[in-house]
C-alpha cells in the first residue's frame, strides 16, 4: 500500500504543473499562429472588404452622377461608366 501512495501523491501534486507545463509549451505555438492569422486575409475577409469597395465607390459615383443626371443624362447609365472607368464594374 505504501508504494501506491507513494506514487500517487506525487501525482496528484504534479497534476496542476504538468497542465502549467503544457500551456507554456504550447504558448509559442498559439503566439505564432496568431500572427499569422493577422497577417494573412481569409477569403471570407476579403470578400467583405471587396464588397464594401465597390459599395462605396457606388456610392461616390451615384453622387457625383447627380450633377449629370440633372442635365438629362440617365443616372444608371453614368454610375455604370464611372465604375467602369475605375475598374469596378
Amino acid at each position: 500500500m505504501r508504494p501506491a501512495a507513494a506514487l500517487a501523491l506525487p501525482a496528484l501534486l504534479l497534476g496542476g504543473c504538468v497542465s502549467t507545463v503544457a500551456s507554456v509549451v504550447t504558448a509559442p505555438v498559439r503566439v505564432a499562429a496568431k500572427g499569422v492569422d493577422w497577417a494573412t486575409t481569409s477569403q471570407s475577409e476579403a470578400d467583405r472588404n471587396r464588397g464594401r469597395k465597390l459599395r462605396k465607390a457606388e456610392e461616390k459615383a451615384r453622387k457625383e452622377c447627380r450633377r449629370d443626371y440633372d442635365n438629362g443624362y440617365d443616372r444608371d447609365e453614368c454610375v455604370r461608366a464611372r465604375m467602369r472607368d475605375e475598374g469596378l464594374y
